[in-house]
């Protein structure tokens, strides 16, 4: 088995780019809403996805589902993908994209927590133990300190976006906690993958029927979007990130994955003209650092020693 390396000016690039892809993803749910729900978009692309997936492992010669019972854990793992795509989708039809990419991503703090109680090896730090409650007093900051001058109209809409985003967060966190405490951890990444995206499909296909969120409009701009999330965000950004995790030490591709939310930010704001408020900035800040305490402290902490 190769040692995993240290991270170059190579794979500092991928990361970004990376990171620019999925944060571009949020933005492209919401600008192209009103051509086609952002539950029902995210059924379309994970259905591609999966196609592209299947034809990618068989075009290696290898075999798409490759461990005995990995199944059970598999649809687990493919309704809690699904669940968090589809509170994903609802964020966006209330919150901004940018206040989504923040959210979002606090699923590593969520991940850190239920591992703490299902395996020993990942017991918290107390240096990470801080990260949690930074994070969490950011996202308490965001809900509760909003600014003035912000309509009290909209705002009850955007908290329950932001709410919808937090519940995002903890899903696709529990999604990690399952894989890594199942027998899917030793499964090919392309058969984990699958499993998600089926799960996806299916279910929040269903979703969008059973909301009335199936009708479309279709557009250039719809058809380039749904082209940009099947093949660029959910099938090769995903290969990309699964290569780089073979090849190089995880602690510090998962502290540079914290672009994500930046770029989000920035996104948003650039393409979308989302207005950004002070007392999300600072719930915001107050996330990212606490995100880095908890993901990043092998490499923050251990390697100094």
């Amino acid at each position: 088995m190769k040692q995993r390396q240290d991270i170059g000016l190579q794979a500092t690039g991928l990361m970004a780019l990376i990171c620019l892809i999925w944060a571009l993803g949020q933005v492209v749910l919401k600008y192209t809403a009103a051509d086609m729900a952002p539950t029902l978009q995210i059924a379309v692309r994970s259905a591609g996805a999966a196609l592209l997936t299947w034809a990618f492992v068989r075009w290696r010669g290898r075999q798409l589902f490759t461990l005995v019972g990995a199944w059970k854990p598999g649809l687990l793992v493919g309704a809690l993908f699904a669940g968090e795509f589809f509170f994903v989708g609802e964020a966006l039809r209330y919150t901004t994209a940018s206040h989504v990419s923040i959210f979002l991503y606090t699923a590593p703090i969520f991940a850190a927590l239920g591992l703490h109680v299902v395996l020993p090896e990942e017991r918290l730090r107390p240096v990470q133990w801080v990260g949690v409650l930074l994070a969490f007093t950011g996202v308490a900051i965001s809900f509760l300190a909003r600014d003035s001058n912000m309509n009290t109209e909209s705002s009850p809409n955007i908290v329950l976006g932001d709410a919808l985003s937090v519940v995002a967060g903890a899903l696709w966190g529990a999604t990690t906690v399952v894989v890594r405490g199942s027998r899917l951890k030793n499964a090919p990444v392309t058969e984990t993958l699958f499993y998600q995206l089926i799960g996806a499909f299916v279910l929040l296909l269903l979703a969008a029927g059973l909301t009335q969120q199936l009708e479309v409009s279709w557009s250039w701009t719809l058809t380039l979007g749904l082209l940009f999330q099947i093949i660029v965000l959910s099938f090769a950004s995903l290969m990309v990130w699964f290569w780089l995790l073979r090849r190089f030490l995880a602690s510090r591709l998962g502290v540079l994955s914290f672009m994500t939310p930046l770029f989000g930010v920035i996104l948003g704001v650039l393409l979308l003209n989302e207005p950004i408020e002070s007392s999300f900035m600072l719930g915001a800040i107050c996330v990212v650092i606490g995100l880095v305490l908890v993901s990043g402290y092998d490499w923050l902490f251990r390697s100094k020693t």
